[in-house]
Order: C-alpha cells, then structure tokens, then sequence
C-alpha cells in the first residue's frame, strides 16, 4: 500500500493508454469481479452478478445484513479505504469496480490486476447503476431496475403531497449524530438525492452549501440544521447515543422546528447512508412509507 500511495495520480495521456489497453483486456460480460465499495457491491448483487472479492462493510461487518446471503461465498478483501491488493490479486478477477474519491493512488496497480472500472464518487447511485450495467453487459437490467424503482418514488412522491397538503413541500435535514459533532447530509448525498427526488427542500441556511456534508460541533450550531423534519440515523455507539441524549435535553434543540412538530424520525443508517446502492434506496422507500404510517396514525 505505501508503494501504491508513493505512485501518485497518473498523467492523463498515461490514463488514457491505459483506459485503451483496459477495453482490449475486457470481457464482454465479466464473470468475476471485485467491488471495491459499497456502492458498487449493492449494485452489482441488484444488476445479478455475485462480486468473487468485496471489501468489509462500514457497520455491522463483515457484510451489510441484507447482503449476506448474496455474498456468502465472497472473499473479504479488507478495509474500502486500504483494500488488500494480494487478496485481490489471487482472485484472479476479470474486472475491478473501484472510485477515483478512494482509489485514485492505486488505480495503475488495480489496472494492472484486471480491467478497471472507476466511478468518480461513492454517492450517486443512479450513475453507479448505469456505469456498472455497461461494464458489465446487464444494461437490459440496468434499465428495468430503474422502472422498478420509478413507480414506489412516485407513488411515495403523491403519497406526501397528499399527506401534507399545502404545507408540502416540507424542509428536511437528514442528520448523523456522533460523539463530538452532528453530520447534516445535503442534497448531493447518497441519502439527500433521494429525499430530493422525492420533492423535499433543503433549508435556505444550507441550500448553498458546497460538498455533501455539513459538519457541525457545539450546540451554537444547531440553528444551522432547523428543518420541518429530521431523518435521523439511529447512532451507532455508546458515545453517539449520549450526545443525542444531552442534545435532545439542550433548549436550543427543543426550538428547532422539526422537534416541536414531532417530526424527528430515527432510521437505518445503512440503508440511507452507507448502502450507496440502488437497493438501499429501496430501504429507504421503506422506511419513509412506515414514516407516513406512523404519521397519519397519529394525525
């Protein structure tokens, strides 16, 4: 990994040799392939290919819980971040998935191994379906996972309108507590796009906001994320829990819109954080449709 590190970014003119030698080297429909995020893994289980080599899963590891009866038979190939080039190496793939964001260093030591893919980013699932359905000839998949997937989001889309009337759209904050600072997931994010395809707002204090991730530290704060609603993903330790507990007792987060209105509504953080595929998305469909359950329940 240190001799990956030293090589650096390639010369564009040297990438695009490579890119050349790596369509010569590809199969028409790639058999083994290693996936080098999590992203990548949930697409290609959802396109119907069984990666040989995936990388461990942020939470809950080795593997997401609704992954693993897919993947029982795939080799664990280490951390998304360091993934173990050797293991790699022995699997003996006919295509790599990987990321510019996480893997740009070591791109001409994975190319050397099998035929590359590199998506760009970790978070948009819907150009990940469509890269991956044509790396590895399951377009006619590709394209029928997305009408699949069209017809829950408009339904759920006439679903809130429905629900909130006049008030819709509503203002949305998807956060992430932890020990020490809260994370607010913007728009661009695996888990914003969604809720932004479905036709929520973004609070006007963070529309401009550049990146995917707003982090913030002391309770000063807080006013930086009031919104009609609050996704919250369910904290993840012991010390996540307890700052949500001393910030649910703090005055300035008992004014904040979407807990006076009752709106703050605890949810898987794989399915709307860490899966960055497109069956995560449908998770999260899930779990906004139990969201209006509850919802109208108590109306």
């Amino acid at each position: 990994m240190a001799r990956a590190l030293a090589l650096g970014a390639m010369p564009t003119l040297a990438r695009a040799g490579m890119a050349r030698q790596q369509e010569a080297r590809r199969p028409r429909r790639p058999q083994r392939i290693v996936t080098l995020f999590q992203g990548a893994t949930d697409t290609a289980v959802a396109l119907g290919v069984v990666p040989v080599g995936v990388v461990l899963s942020w939470q809950d590891p080795p593997i997401y819980p609704y992954l693993r009866s897919a993947l029982a038979q795939a080799s664990l190939l280490g951390l998304e971040t360091q993934p173990n080039l050797e293991r790699i190496a022995l699997l003996e793939p006919d295509l790599i998935v990987a990321s510019r964001f996480r893997h740009q260093r070591i791109a001409p030591l994975l190319s050397a191994l099998a035929p590359l893919t590199m998506l760009e980013d970790i978070y948009h699932y819907r150009h990940t379906l469509e890269t991956m359905a044509q790396a590895l000839d399951r377009q006619a998949r590709g394209e029928y996972l997305q009408r699949v997937l069209a017809s829950p989001m408009a339904a759920l889309r006439a679903r809130l309108q429905q629900r909130f009337g006049a008030r819709w759209p509503l203002t949305v904050a998807l956060l992430d507590i932890r020990a020490g600072e809260i994370r607010s997931y913007l728009a661009p994010s695996f888990g914003g796009s969604v809720l932004t395809q479905l036709g929520f707002r973004w609070p006007r204090q963070v529309e401009e906001q550049p990146g995917v991730v707003l982090r913030l530290g002391g309770v000063e704060s807080l006013p930086a994320i009031d919104a009609d609603v609050f996704f919250l993903l369910q904290p993840r330790d012991r010390p996540a829990r307890e700052h949500y507990g001393r910030l649910r007792a703090h005055p300035l987060w008992q004014r904040l819109a979407a807990v006076r209105q009752g709106r703050v509504w605890q949810v898987d953080p794989v399915a709307w954080s860490l899966s960055g595929g497109i069956l995560g998305v449908f998770g999260m469909l899930d779990d906004l449709d139990a969201w209006l359950d509850t919802s109208e329940a108590s109306a």
